[in-house]
Formats: structure tokens, sequence, C-alpha cells
């Protein structure tokens, strides 16, 4: 058990996709829990006689404020890294509760088929149809802003991937043998979904999870560009952009750092799901499918 867990460890190390990922998904899990005591500043403080103020290595510009002000003065530092609480926030929690509820759903239909299946594949397909951005708007407007209203926005969008591909791989592992041997010597439905399918979807939950977080990502991004997700009183990449884009002739680091760290956020997690395919099942050439 030992060898094994080393070895395990061992791939997981070696696979640069994974490293490289999992480094990225820790910085923002870091700097997510610990902005308030890192931040250099308040990131609402206004200073009107430093706006606009360049990053350091840049004529103009100071350690005081490393990576800038914005139109107000505000630090772009101390922004930039409180934004990474909103972003990992709708990341983590509409991630998990989508998976939630899609996942129960999906373990349902495939193993029981027939009528069950027949009911949340319809409403799935249904669900689907509707554009994931444009009903994550539709459904901000009716929520309100705020940021436990942006994650379930996220949620009540993003549960019908993780229905519809695990649903897909729960039907090809009701068929092994090992699903019908529990049958054969009367093991409950409900033991057999949790001891026996669950198990051996995990390797592609993980995967689907990691990217799952990026996307929740892009859309609280895009919510908060329209001014569809928390306060302005919250720093968030999405809404710094939007300001930032009214100065990019003037002061381009106000709209590109967000860019940038939404950018690598996304791209680091994607990495890190790809890698966990290769590592915890190499036969995964695309999701879902064998």
């Amino acid at each position: 058990m030992k060898k094994l867990t080393f070895v395990t460890i061992r791939k997981f190390l070696s696979n640069g996709k994974v490293m490289f990922g999992g480094i990225i998904l820790f910085l923002l899990l870091f700097t997510a829990a610990t902005a308030p005591y890192i931040a250099p500043h308040d990131p609402n403080e206004q200073d009107i006689t430093a706006t606009k103020k360049p990053p350091f290595w840049m004529e103009g510009g100071d350690t005081n404020h490393l990576l800038g002000t914005d139109s107000l003065g505000r630090d772009m530092l101390s922004r930039l890294l409180y934004g990474s609480r909103v972003a990992m926030f709708v990341a983590v929690v509409g991630t998990f509760f989508a998976g939630l509820i899609g996942v129960t759903l999906a373990l349902f239909a495939g193993f029981y088929r027939g009528a069950i299946d027949n009911v949340i594949s319809r409403f799935v397909d249904i669900w689907i149809s509707f554009p994931p951005i444009l009903l994550s708007i539709v459904l901000m407007a009716v929520l309100g802003t705020g940021l436990t209203k942006v994650a379930l926005a996220i949620i009540l969008v993003d549960w019908t991937r993780f229905c519809r591909v695990i649903r897909g791989e729960v039907f090809n592992i009701r068929e092994r043998d090992f699903v019908l041997a529990a049958k054969a010597i009367a093991l409950g439905n409900l033991r057999i979904i949790v001891k026996e399918i669950f198990p051996n979807i995990v390797p592609l939950l993980t995967v689907l999870i990691t990217l799952e977080m990026g996307i929740a990502i892009i859309v609280e991004a895009i919510l908060s560009f329209v001014g569809l997700s928390v306060e302005a009183s919250i720093p968030a990449w999405g809404q710094m952009i939007a300001l930032g884009r009214l100065y990019v002739h003037q002061a381009w680091w106000i709209m590109v750092f967000p860019m940038v760290c939404i950018i690598a956020s996304v791209l680091g997690l994607n990495l890190l799901g790809d890698g966990l395919r290769e590592v915890i099942d190499p036969r995964l050439k695309v999701l879902g499918m064998k």
C-alpha cells in the first residue's frame, strides 16, 4: 500500500500539467484566504492624488503601489488579491453544489433508466438549450446582485453539464461485471450506486470539477463586467476590467492585470484537469468517452 501510494504521488509530481495547475490552484486558494492580511492597502481606499499611477517598474511608479492604481487611486494589487476571493467563492461553492445536483440526478438516471432517465434527460435537454451566459444574466436580473446569488446562478446553469457527462459514464459502468455481480447477490440499488458505481466515476468527476471551476470564474467575470455580480464596494476581476476599458489608452494596467488573473486561473485549472485525466485514467481521451 505504501509503495502504491508513493508511485501514485510520483506520477502526480512528474506530470507538468498537474504541477502547474496545482500551483495556480494553491495560489488562488491562498490569496483568497489571506487577502485581508497580505494586501498592502484597503482595496477601496481612494487617493485622488495618485490616480492612474503606473506599476513600480514604469516611469512615475513607486513601490508603495507595486502594480499601480486605478482611476480612483485605489491600489491595483490589493484589489486583485481581494478579487480572488470572489472568483474562488463562486468557483468552489458554485461547482460543488452544481456537481452535487448534477451527479445525483445522473446516477439515478443512468442506473434506473426508463421513465426516470427520460424525465431527467428531457429536462436537461430543455435547460441546456438556453445559452449559458444569457441564462446567467437573466437569473441575476431576477435574483439581484450579491455573491451568494452569483453562486446560485452558476449552480442553476452548470448542473446540467455534470448531469449529461456523468450519466453517460454511469450507463457504461452499469453493464460491467462487478455491477452485475452485485445485483446477482441481491445488493440494494442504493448500495450498488454508492459502493460500486460512484467510486468508478470519481476520476471523470475530478477532471470535470476542475474544468467547471474555470467556467465558473469566467461566468462571474462576465456578470461583474456588466454590473450583475457583486456590489460595487466588493472588488471583482470583471468589474475591474469594465472600469479599465475606459482608460485602456491612458492606463492599460487597470484592464490588463485582472485579465491576466482570469486567463492564468482558467488556464491553470484546465491544465490541472488535463493532467489529472492523464494520471488517474490514461484511457480518457475525451471527457466522458473511453
